[in-house]
């Protein structure tokens, strides 16, 4: 039976890409979304994938919003977190709310989806968690102090969750992109995204496909090896050690 996997942000961007990654390679996917009716519409009516709206940052509307997908697809056996938005400015002017929407989406949606899904995961035998970081969670970036803190702050949730199911079949992984060509880098300003790219050794931005295939690799039920590990996938704008 084709495994369940749940991708948070999975209508648009990276996380679209992982969707359809994931359908294509036969397993039962239900993407999730935030606020983009239309999108979310069409992306279902092009790709047939079951499509669910739900706020990820909210531990009970993600008990609904698993529920849903369970009683349509099955029990969910793998969380892929992509789900994300920026909220960007120079700490010194930054609002409350710019920081607190950042952190709700981007990292608060790692602890209510896992929340949901670990228990199902750890009673099975079996789990994937793949969760989404950033070039900026490891470097840092001007203008994103909000961004950074959450994207780092899922590499430590990644390291520690995994540690606490490794021996229950369930790997934690972690994918760093670099600047990939979505919806969210091509509102950069285009002198802004030149200076990007001219700092990328490759020479140019990411593909989100790039990306897709790094995640079905850590699913993959082969992989169990493999967990508490971050891969970044940046074209060697940033390296670590």
């Amino acid at each position: 039976m084709a495994r369940v996997a749940v991708v948070t942000g999975g209508t648009r961007g990276i996380g679209a890409a992982i969707s359809l990654g994931l359908h294509k390679a036969g397993y039962k996917v239900a993407a999730n979304y935030a606020g983009n009716d239309e999108a979310a519409a069409a992306f279902k009516a092009e790709t047939g994938i079951h499509v669910d709206k739900w706020d990820v940052g909210s531990l009970a509307a993600c008990k609904d919003g698993i529920a849903r997908v369970e009683a349509a697809l099955g029990p969910v056996e793998i969380v892929i977190n992509n789900a994300g938005i920026t909220r960007d400015g120079f700490f010194h002017k930054m609002t409350e709310a710019q920081w607190d929407e950042v952190l709700q989406t981007n990292l608060k949606s790692l602890f209510a989806m896992c929340r949901v899904t670990i228990e199902g995961m750890r009673a099975r035998g079996f789990g994937r968690i793949v969760n989404l970081s950033s070039v900026n969670g490891q470097k840092g970036q001007m203008g994103q102090v909000n961004y950074s803190a959450a994207k780092a702050g899922v590499i430590g949730f990644t390291k520690a969750l995994a540690l606490e199911n490794a021996n229950k079949g369930i790997t934690v992984n972690c994918i760093a992109p670099g600047y990939v060509a979505t919806d969210m880098t091509k509102a950069i300003a285009p002198d802004v995204m030149q200076k990007i790219v001219a700092q990328i050794p490759v020479g140019r931005m990411g593909e989100p496909e790039e990306i897709a295939n790094t995640v079905l690799y850590l699913i993959n039920d082969q992989a169990g090896f493999i967990t508490g590990s971050t891969i970044a996938i940046n074209g060697g704008q940033f390296t670590v050690g």
